[in-house]
C-alpha cells in the first residue's frame, strides 16, 4: 500500500507545478465523470436545461393553437356545477366549427357515462376533427405493475372522434420536461386531425417551452360559445383549438393547482402552467420539430475532457486572478456553446459537469497552492525568526517574492560589535562556566533587541561578537542611519547593563566584571543570500564592505573610541548626526589610506569646526598645534577625551625626536 511519504515523493517527481496540475485534473475529471452518472445528477443537468431553454426562448408560431379556457369568468357566467352538461360541450363544438376552427381538442377525459340525453347530444356533434383526451396510469402493487388506460366512451369513438393519451411524465423534481413519445398521444392525434405532418419524438426528448402561464392566446369558454358577439371576426378561422381548465390566476408552485404543472419556465416566476397549455406546447413541438435531444455519453465526456484539459492549462500557467478570469471566460464560452446547440441544433449537452470540473480544478489547485504557500511562509518564519524583527518576518511571510534565495548584490550597512577584554574575563571565570554563559547571554540579549528594533538582520554570533546588517532581506532606504543609530543605542545600553550587573554581583557576593564594547559600521556593496552547503546554509553576507566593517571594529581600540564608521556611512548620515573624522589609515587587508570616523548624537558647530582645525594640524604635520587644539577639545567634547589624549603623546614623541 502506498504510504504518505511515498506519495509525497511521487508528487514531487511529477515535474513541478504542471505535473501536479495534470495529475489533479485527471483525478478530478474521473471523479466528476463518475459523479455525473449517479442518480441525483440528472436533476442538476435538467435545472441547467430549465434556464438555457428559457433564455431567449423561441417565439410562438404564428398559427399556434388557441386555448378555450374553463376559467373563473366562465364558471361564473355559466353558473353550473362541474362537470358541466355534455350538451354544453356539444354546443361549443358547433360554435367553434361555425367560427372556422379546423381541429378541436378537449383536454377532458369522458370515460364515464353521464345522463343519456346529455351524452346523446354531445355524441351528435363529434367527428374526425375532434380529439378527446384519454389517460394512462401505472398502478403498482406487490404482485405486479399494471398499466391502465381510461379511454373515452366507445360511443364517442364510433362517431369518429379521435382519442389521444394526454398523460405526461414528471421528472423526479416534479417538473414537466419530457415530451411524450406516444404515437397516439393527445397532441399527436390533434395534429392528425388538423392534417399537420409530424414525427413522434424518441423517448427522452425534452419539451421546448415558449414562456410561462397564459403564453398562448386564450379566450374564455363562455366567449367561445358565442364567438360572433364576444370574439374578433376570423379569430378562430383555420386554427386548432384546445379546450381545458386554465385559470386566469395561474397557480403557484407552493399552492399547487388542478391540472397545472411546473415547467422549465417555473424557475423564473414560480408559476404552474395549465395542462391544456402543456398540450398546446407539445403540439407545436411536434409539428415544428422543436423537441430537444439529450446529448450522448460520448459528447458529454468529450466536452468534459476538453474543459478539464483547458482548465489544467490555465491553472498551470497562472493560478492568480488572471487565470481565474480566463477560466471564467472559458466557462462562459461553454455555456454559450451549450445554449447555441440547444437553440439551433435542438441538442442539449449540459454544461454543469464542465462547470464542476473547472471549479474543482481551480479550488483544488488553490488549496494546494495555499498549503504550499503556508508551508513556505512557515519555512521563512522559522528561518528568519531568530535574526529578523518580527514585523519583518511577517512581511516576508506575506510576500515571499521579496526574498531572493541564493545571492544578490545589494548595498548594505554592516555592524560588528565585540566585547573589549573578554578574553581576560573568560580566563577569570574559567572555573564558573555557568556565570560566563549567563554573562554573555545578558550582554547579547539587549544588543540583539536593539538590532531588531532598528530593523536590522542578525547575521551571526561569534563568541562575544555580534554581526548584523541592514537593507536585506527587506529593503530599507535609511539603512545607514538605522545601523549607526543601533550602534549608539548599544553604547547607551551598556551603561544600564553594567549598573544592573554590578548590583546583581553585589547581591550574590560575586566579583563584578565591567563590560565595554567596540563597534564598527560600514556601508557598501555586498552579496547577500543563503550561503553554505545543500545540507545546511545560513542567510549571510559576503564582500569587501563586510571585511572593512570588521576591521573598523578592531581599529576602534587604537583611537580609544567605542565606535568607528566607514567613509560611505559617514557621507550618508553626516547631515543627521555629529560625525567626526579621526584619521586616515590603512586597515588590515587594504593598500590605500581611508578616513575613519566616529559619531555622536549631537555636537555644536563650534566643536565641529575646532575638530576640523585639529585634523588640519594633524594632517599638516603640526603636532604642537594639534596638541593645543586637542586639550581644548577634551574639555569641550569630553565624549572623545580618550581620542584627544593621543595627540599629547604624538606631540611628546615629536619633541623627543
Amino acid at each position: 500500500m502506498l504510504t504518505w511519504a511515498q506519495g509525497r515523493r511521487i508528487w514531487r517527481r511529477l515535474g513541478g507545478r504542471r505535473g501536479q496540475v495534470a495529475l489533479l485534473s485527471a483525478l478530478l475529471f474521473l471523479a466528476v465523470a463518475g459523479l455525473a452518472r449517479l442518480p441525483f445528477w440528472p436533476l442538476v443537468d435538467y435545472r441547467a436545461y430549465d434556464y438555457l431553454s428559457t433564455i431567449g426562448a423561441p417565439p410562438l408560431p404564428d398559427d399556434a393553437p388557441i386555448v378555450v379556457a374553463i376559467d373563473e369568468p366562465s364558471l361564473a357566467d355559466i353558473n353550473q356545477r362541474w362537470p358541466w352538461p355534455r350538451s354544453l360541450h356539444g354546443r361549443l363544438i358547433e360554435a367553434l366549427r361555425g367560427a372556422g376552427a379546423k381541429a378541436i381538442g378537449f383536454d377532458i377525459v369522458f370515460s364515464e357515462p353521464s345522463d343519456e340525453a346529455e351524452d346523446s347530444a354531445f355524441e351528435k356533434t363529434l367527428g374526425p376533427d375532434v380529439v378527446l383526451a384519454a389517460d394512462e396510469s401505472l398502478v403498482t402493487s406487490d404482485q405486479a405493475d399494471q398499466l391502465i388506460r381510461a379511454m373515452p366512451l366507445q360511443r364517442f369513438s364510433d362517431k369518429g372522434a379521435r382519442a389521444g393519451i394526454a398523460s405526461v411524465a414528471l421528472g423526479r423534481d416534479g417538473v414537466l420536461r419530457e415530451a411524450p413519445s406516444y404515437s397516439d398521444g393527445f397532441a399527436a392525434m390533434l395534429a392528425k386531425a388538423a392534417g399537420e405532418a409530424f414525427d413522434v419524438p424518441d423517448t427522452g426528448r425534452l419539451i421546448q417551452v415558449f414562456g410561462g402561464p397564459r403564453r398562448y392566446q386564450t379566450v374564455s369558454y363562455y366567449q367561445a360559445l358565442d364567438p360572433d358577439n364576444f370574439l374578433p371576426p376570423g379569430l378562430l378561422r383555420g386554427r386548432v383549438v384546445l379546450v381545458g381548465l386554465s385559470l386566469q390566476n395561474a397557480p403557484t408552485l407552493e399552492g399547487g393547482g388542478a391540472d397545472a404543472f411546473a415547467t422549465p419556465h417555473t424557475v423564473h416566476d414560480g408559476r404552474l402552467t395549465a395542462g391544456v397549455e402543456i398540450q398546446a406546447t407539445i403540439f407545436d413541438n411536434l409539428r415544428h420539430s422543436l423537441s430537444v435531444r439529450d446529448g450522448s455519453d460520448t459528447l458529454r465526456l468529450g466536452l468534459l475532457l476538453f474543459v478539464a484539459i483547458a482548465s489544467a492549462l490555465i491553472v498551470s500557467n497562472n493560478s492568480g486572478w488572471q487565470g481565474f478570469a480566463v477560466g471564467l471566460a472559458l466557462m462562459a464560452a461553454v455555456f454559450m456553446a451549450s445554449w447555441f446547440m440547444l437553440r439551433y441544433g435542438r441538442l442539449f449537452i449540459s454544461p454543469m459537469p464542465s462547470l464542476a470540473v473547472f471549479v474543482s480544478i481551480q479550488a483544488g489547485q488553490a488549496m494546494i497552492d495555499y498549503a504550499q504557500e503556508r508551508k513556505s511562509r512557515q519555512r521563512i518564519t522559522k528561518a528568519f525568526a531568530q535574526y529578523l524583527a518580527p514585523e519583518l518576518v511577517h512581511q516576508l511571510a506575506r510576500d515571499p517574492s521579496r526574498l531572493r534565495l541564493g545571492g544578490e548584490k545589494r548595498e548594505l550597512s554592516i555592524l560588528f560589535c565585540d566585547v573589549r577584554g573578554f578574553t581576560t574575563i573568560a580566563e577569570q571565570l574559567k572555573d564558573d562556566p555557568e556565570q560566563l554563559t549567563t554573562l554573555i547571554n545578558r550582554l547579547l540579549t539587549p544588543l540583539s533587541d536593539i538590532v531588531l528594533a532598528r530593523g536590522g538582520t542578525i547575521d551571526k554570533y561569534i563568541g562575544d561578537c555580534l554581526m548584523a546588517f541592514w537593507n536585506a532581506p527587506l529593503e530599507s532606504p535609511d539603512h545607514a542611519y538605522f545601523s549607526v543609530s543601533a550602534a549608539l543605542d548599544m553604547l547607551d545600553a551598556m551603561e544600564a547593563l553594567n549598573r544592573t550587573l554590578e548590583a546583581d554581583a553585589r547581591a550574590h557576593g560575586r566579583r563584578h566584571f565591567p563590560l565595554r564594547i567596540g563597534v564598527g559600521v560600514n556601508t557598501g556593496d555586498c552579496v547577500v543570500g543563503n550561503m553554505g552547503s545543500t545540507a545546511r546554509f545560513d542567510y549571510s553576507v559576503l564582500g569587501d564592505a563586510v571585511n572593512l566593517a570588521s576591521r573598523l571594529e578592531g581599529a576602534s581600540k587604537l583611537y580609544d573610541v567605542p565606535l568607528l564608521i566607514g567613509v560611505e556611512t559617514a557621507r550618508i548620515i553626516g547631515d543627521r548626526l555629529a560625525v567626526f573624522e579621526l584619521d586616515r589609515i590603512i586597515v588590515k587587508g587594504k593598500t590605500e589610506e581611508a578616513p575613519v570616523f566616529t559619531v555622536l548624537r549631537t555636537a555644536s558647530a563650534a566643536v565641529l569646526a575646532l575638530h576640523r582645525a585639529l585634523l588640519d594640524a594633524h594632517y599638516g604635520a603640526n603636532p604642537l598645534k594639534a596638541r593645543e587644539l586637542a586639550m581644548r577639545l577634551a574639555d569641550e567634547n569630553p565624549a572623545l577625551a580618550g581620542y584627544y589624549a593621543r595627540f599629547d603623546i604624538i606631540a611628546a614623541d615629536e619633541e623627543t625626536l
